[in-house]
Order: C-alpha cells, then structure tokens, then sequence
C-alpha cells in the first residue's frame, strides 16, 4: 500500500484548548477565543473535505460529556460557520488519525522512540 492510502478513513485531530483556542487555565470551563492561525487552518481543511475531528480531554469519560459537547458545539458555532461547527468531537483517537495537531505532544520518529527535535 502507497504511503498515505488508508484501508478505513483518516483524519485530523485538532486539540482544542491551547491549539485551537486560547487556554489560561481551566477558568470553570471557559473556552477561550479562536487562535487566528488555527482557526484558518480548521476553516480551510473542513472547506476542502478533510476529515478533521476536535480531539479534546474535555471529553474524557470522567466529565459530563453531554455539557462539554454542548459547550463546545456552542463555541463552534459563534466563532466558525455552519460547517465546521458539525465537526466530531472526542476524546480519543484511533487507526483512522493521521495527524494531531496539539500543543503538548512530542513527536517522535515511528519505531525508534526518539524524538524528531532530537532531544532526549
């Protein structure tokens, strides 16, 4: 199989806060205003067809998710379009995801455990 060609669908995962939106700290759960680079970037993905889903704790099995989805639907849908604001939330990934975009990972190069940056 070519690189890039997936037997089940991919996607893109965009953490919310600190990534898409700006984070303070939790705040009682405030989501903060879109970052003007991702949110251009989330725009234009999910106007050309990719699959892009918010990958976010705030879903975790632990919190009220029927609350964190409906707060976060909420934000979607003042500070993007109708589209985006249809976009899967979860908490977790699967084979499908082929990147993330979040602002805690560390990427690491695929079989060796180290990093890309090349810190230890």
């Amino acid at each position: 199989m070519a690189e890039h060609e997936y037997p089940y669908e991919a996607w893109i995962g965009l953490d919310l806060d600190g990534t898409l939106a700006e984070y303070h700290g939790w705040d009682d759960g405030k989501i903060g205003k879109p970052i003007p680079k991702m949110a251009t970037r989330l725009h234009r993905w999910v106007m050309s067809g990719k699959n892009v889903r918010i990958v976010t704790a705030r879903m975790a099995p632990s919190n009220d998710l029927e609350k964190m989805e409906a707060d976060i639907r909420r934000w979607l849908r003042v500070h993007f379009n109708a589209e985006v604001a249809k976009i899967p939330i979860t908490c977790c990934k699967d084979r499908g995801m082929i990147e993330l975009w979040d602002d805690r990972a560390v990427q690491v190069i695929e079989n060796t455990g180290e990093r890309v940056d090349g810190k230890d």
